[in-house]
């Protein structure tokens, strides 16, 4: 009996490993670019999956700080000195037109999707007998690595790390009607004006042909010179992906229509459980009797970049506050730092935004950021100064949650001014919280939810049902301008044939009325007698 029993139990636990064999499925995951906000998002996907059980190989420009069971860590270093001028130009490049931007914006892309590919690392795993199951590509001006997905046989999965914006809608046809959608780097909302509907519908326009007769171009080149043996080509290739994870929620922006398989994840990064904060930081926090506030510019944005005067005016602004304030500054000194703030080159920014004597941030306006604020149920200050940065505030502002400062026009009295405003309006405070309830009042967190997007995809080899049939059809296709010619064109020259009888029929009748009258003058008149 007791054989038996043993039996039973080795066989049920065989069963079980075989079943998690079955399940376990093999993903590699790709974070190009060397931004530590970008790669936050990302490798917290990563790790999901791989506690779910899942094989994970990361390919990215930062090395995981300890290992990691289920993931096997390949790293990129070379694209952190490909990126570096253009992280270091940041502050400048903001004072340059928008264009010129956007321009240098998509060169970047370039660079950084042939550093990835050329990389002896990446040569060397695309070379491999490797094989995955589906392969995770960040979508930020990087095409050309979705290659990756046809050369491993596997579904492409996008993730995008941005917000939605033309580079991941385009991927599975996902509309964004320029009337009431804003492009993401406008500071407009989807209530705009007619002059901003102008405005927007330009800038989508200039995108579309900049996009598709120089940028793509060139990612195409990128991807037949290192995928040559690929068949499917490169624009196909982009249509045929299987799924996008998108770094947004609705209650943190404003409705829009999705296709299916573009899946909000917004916020799968943030900490759900506060993790203790080092003593230091602790003291500092709890020994502020009127609370504290947290300054960061983000990862790529570094304090000690930032030119004196404006460095000058963060002293003088923070020397005048009752709070203490916290500050990622990137250097060990601080010249003419009052007492009242504490330096440091890292913070665990999750965790002081939950503490519950801090009461405002101070940011640049990062999407990570301001989600991590708005969860944390924090107001914040905002000094926008590039990319979304822009459209982010705009929105905390109509909210009524945030207040933007323009970095060009930074001075103490005007950050003191935005400061002292946010904490001293209750209103900021409750609006927040209410948009925190919103956003937490889901389902399941956002990363349970993109686990199981991710397997559902892998499980049903692509889910090729929720592919969009829009993706086959050309521009006067989409946009319906072949029907719209042909049933409006028929309808011009229906009422053109008729208008043109009608006035044949009135000019024949007043030519006979004409003709008739004529007769009758020229016929002679009967005399009297």
């Amino acid at each position: 009996m007791k054989s038996l029993s043993y039996k039973t139990s080795f066989a049920a636990l065989l069963l079980l490993c075989l079943l998690s064999c079955v399940s376990a499925y093999n993903y590699l995951v790709v974070l190009h670019t060397a931004a530590r906000s970008h790669y936050h998002v990302g490798s917290a996907l990563a790790k999901g999956l791989a506690a779910a059980g899942h094989q994970v190989t990361i390919v990215s420009p930062f090395e995981l700080k300890k290992p990691i069971k289920n993931i096997r860590d390949v790293p990129v270093p070379s694209i952190l000195a490909a990126m570096q001028g253009n992280i270091a130009n940041l502050l400048t490049s903001s004072k340059q037109p928008i264009i010129k931007q956007i321009i240098n914006f998509h060169h970047m892309g370039l660079n950084i999707t042939e550093f990835l590919l050329s990389d002896p690392v990446v040569v060397e795993l695309i070379n491999s007998n490797q094989t995955y199951d589906a392969v995770i590509s960040e979508v930020f001006l990087n095409e050309a690595h979705f290659g990756l997905a046809e050369h491993f046989n596997a579904p492409l999965i996008g993730l995008g790390t941005f917000g939605a914006i033309s580079w991941n809608t385009d991927l599975v046809g996902t509309p964004s009607p320029p009337s009431y959608v804003p492009h993401a780097l406008l500071k407009f909302s989807d209530h705009m004006s007619l002059v901003e509907r102008v405005a927007n519908l330009a800038f989508v326009s200039y995108e579309y042909l900049f996009l598709n007769f120089y940028y793509l171009p060139h990612q195409e080149a990128i991807y037949k010179k290192h995928f040559p043996n690929n068949k499917q080509d490169f624009y196909e290739m982009r249509k045929n992906t299987a799924l996008v994870l998108l770094n947004q929620h609705v209650s943190l922006s404003f409705p829009r229509p999705y296709s299916p398989n573009m899946i909000e994840v917004g916020g799968m990064h943030i900490n759900r459980k506060r993790q203790p904060l080092p003593k230091d930081i602790e003291e500092f926090i709890v020994g502020a009797k009127q609370g504290v506030i947290y300054f960061s510019m983000g990862s790529n944005l570094k304090s000690k970049d930032l030119p004196l005067e404006k460095r000058q005016a963060l002293l003088d602004t923070f020397s005048q506050l009752k709070q203490r304030v916290l500050w990622k500054f990137e250097e060990t000194e601080l010249p003419g730092k009052p007492k009242n703030v504490f330096i440091s080159d890292w913070f665990p920014q999750d965790d002081i935004l939950a503490h519950e004597n801090v009461i405002a941030f101070i940011t640049h306006g990062g999407l990570l950021s301001t989600t991590e604020s708005i969860y944390h149920r924090k107001p914040f200050v905002g000094i926008p100064i590039f990319g979304d940065q822009f459209l982010n505030m705009a929105r905390a502002e109509q909210n009524g949650y945030g207040v933007t400062v323009n970095y060009e026009e930074l001075t103490a009295p005007k950050l003191l001014a935005a400061i002292e405003r946010l904490i001293k309006d209750p209103e900021a405070s409750k609006k927040v919280q209410d948009m925190s309830d919103r956003y937490r009042d889901q389902q399941q967190t956002p990363l349970e939810r993109a686990i199981f997007w991710v397997e559902h995809v892998t499980r049903h080899k692509g889910a090729k049902y929720l592919r969009s049939a829009s993706q086959d059809l050309n521009f006067i296709q989409y946009h319906s301008l072949d029907a719209i010619v042909i049933l409006y064109g028929g309808i011009i020259f229906v009422f053109y044939c008729l208008f043109a009888l009608i006035r044949f029929l009135l000019r024949s009748l007043q030519e006979c009325c004409a003709g008739r009258a004529e007769a009758r003058s020229k016929k002679p008149k009967a005399k009297r007698n």
